[in-house]
């Protein structure tokens, strides 16, 4: 489907399969984009756990509503992007009106090559297959990176949390239903990390062999030569991983922060009032790849 533009909701096209909703406010040229309602701007951004520290950047932001309520409620600075000249005009005269301009501003400009790295939150309305190109330049956004989408999740990228609002002037997509994603970008583990554990006075090599798909992770750890399958979660720069527990294996529970190279936190060996617990830090010594290598950038 081609798009002549991106705007603060969804992107509506003469033409195509999506029927134009009466209650759509016009853009540029043969464009008609639908405003994001408010309570679903309030709830994107309670979801992303906006505060004054952050920098958000609206991807498609019509008449500015998310950034500017991201200042003025929450404190946050951040910009915009669009291509309708008149909906941007419209946007920088809305937040001159709340009194934010020292705060946010917004720029004509395509989304797909917009630089985001300043980005600690991302906001989106758009639809699926916008989404789904755009993923992979969000998955290579700093680790701990907030998203939050509008009625479209990401595809195979479980959200962290999903909500669903009942919205009755919603007149597209479900009418009368919002729909809203948030997302953390991961660190990247991917690959082998080797760990010496000091275990009651004995250190104790451990060889981990990861892969990840999103925040998911799944692999193998090799504990004084015996291989135990794993399994865990990222979110942001923090993971937990669980092995054992079965097979004459004590149950490990590593939790730890995520460096350039390097995992520091604790392992917990065994349960209940045995289980003893130990510091932990591994290295990488050799990177692997994402399962979804469409999603490496």
């Amino acid at each position: 489907m081609k798009f002549a533009s991106v705007m603060g909701g969804i992107v509506m096209v003469i033409g195509s399969a999506f029927v134009l909703p009466a209650a759509a406010q016009e853009g540029r040229g043969d464009v008609v984009y639908v405003p994001t309602p408010q309570i679903v701007v309030d709830t994107m951004l309670e979801m992303a756990k906006v505060g004054p520290k952050d920098y958000l950047i609206d991807l498609g932001s019509g008449d500015g509503r998310i950034v500017v309520t991201a200042a003025t409620r929450f404190g946050a600075s951040g910009f915009g992007v669009d291509l309708d000249t008149y909906l941007l005009k419209l946007a920088n005269q809305n937040a001159q009106k709340a009194g934010v301009t020292g705060k946010v501003h917004f720029v004509e400009e395509n989304l797909f090559t917009t630089d985001l790295s300043r980005a600690t939150v991302i906001t989106s309305y758009l639809l699926p297959e916008m989404n789904l190109k755009l993923r992979p330049k969000l998955m290579s956004l700093k680790p701990g990176t907030r998203i939050v989408a509008h009625d479209y999740h990401l595809g195979e990228w479980d959200p962290e949390e999903q909500r669903e609002l009942v919205v009755p002037e919603k007149k597209v997509g479900t009418p009368g239903i919002s729909y809203v994603f948030s997302y953390v970008v991961p660190a990247r583990v991917p690959g082998k990390w080797q760990s010496l554990v000091n275990i009651g006075g004995r250190e104790t090599p451990m060889e981990f062999n990861l892969q990840q798909e999103f925040q998911e992770v799944e692999g193998r750890v090799e504990i004084r030569d015996r291989g135990v399958d794993l399994r865990g979660r990222i979110l942001g720069e923090r993971i937990r991983l669980v092995a054992g527990g079965r097979g004459g294996v004590p149950r490990h529970e590593f939790t730890g922060q995520i460096g350039d190279g390097s995992i520091t936190g604790t392992v917990i060996i065994g349960e209940g009032a045995s289980r003893q617990q130990a510091a932990w830090t591994a290295k990488q010594v050799q990177r692997g790849q994402l399962k979804r290598a469409s999603d490496e950038q």
